[in-house]
């Protein structure tokens, strides 16, 4: 099966809209100085650390989504010292998606499951890396039942083919039978 391609993500934040205010007609007046009257602008929201290392996963995940194979390695090798050091999260994350891309190596989803189950798990906590592990873990799950099906389907397949096959040599086997034992010597001659 090929990775199915991740489209990037973008974030964008729009500056809040100030509110659209009727204006009384007031009758036409000499030029007053117009008073510069900035409404105070709302401060973008604060990203906190785990919002930032999530939105730093995504960046990798996406980037992983469309690197050559040699780099996929490379980057399963780093990933792996990484989650050595510290068994965090996203160290969990990165590792489990590169196990899942064939151009990393042989795909493990066994593997990649255990290592998304520890922060799928976690009960009342529904932080952005647990939506990211959560996504990732559905994904690998649905990909590994979906194997399983086109294995069985093929096992079935394999066993009608073993089944026909072995009634063609049962039917060729007959037909030779009757051929050649019937009447010993049926349609030979004189010999002059």
């Amino acid at each position: 099966m090929t990775p199915v391609p991740v489209p990037q993500v973008v974030i964008v934040q729009s500056p809040p809209q100030a509110p659209v205010q009727p204006q009384a007609t007031a009758p036409p007046q000499a030029p007053v100085q117009q008073q510069a009257t900035a409404q105070p602008q709302a401060a973008p929201p604060q990203i906190n650390d785990e919002e930032q290392q999530a939105l730093a996963l995504l960046v990798d995940l996406q980037r992983y989504a469309v690197e050559a194979g040699e780099d996929l390695r490379r980057e399963l090798a780093a990933a792996n010292v990484a989650l050595t050091r510290t068994r965090n999260d996203p160290n969990r994350i990165r590792v489990a998606m590169l196990l899942t891309l064939p151009a990393a190596g042989p795909p493990d989803d066994a593997r990649a499951l255990s290592l998304l189950e520890p922060v799928v798990g976690r009960s009342g906590n529904a932080s952005p890396m647990k939506q990211i592990a959560s996504l990732l873990y559905a994904q690998i799950t649905e990909r590994a039942r979906s194997v399983r099906e086109e294995q069985r389907r093929t096992a079935a397949a394999q066993e009608k083919l073993d089944a026909l096959r072995a009634v063609e040599r049962s039917l060729l086997l007959e037909r030779s039978r009757n051929a050649g034992g019937g009447g010993g010597g049926g349609g030979g001659g004189t010999g002059r």
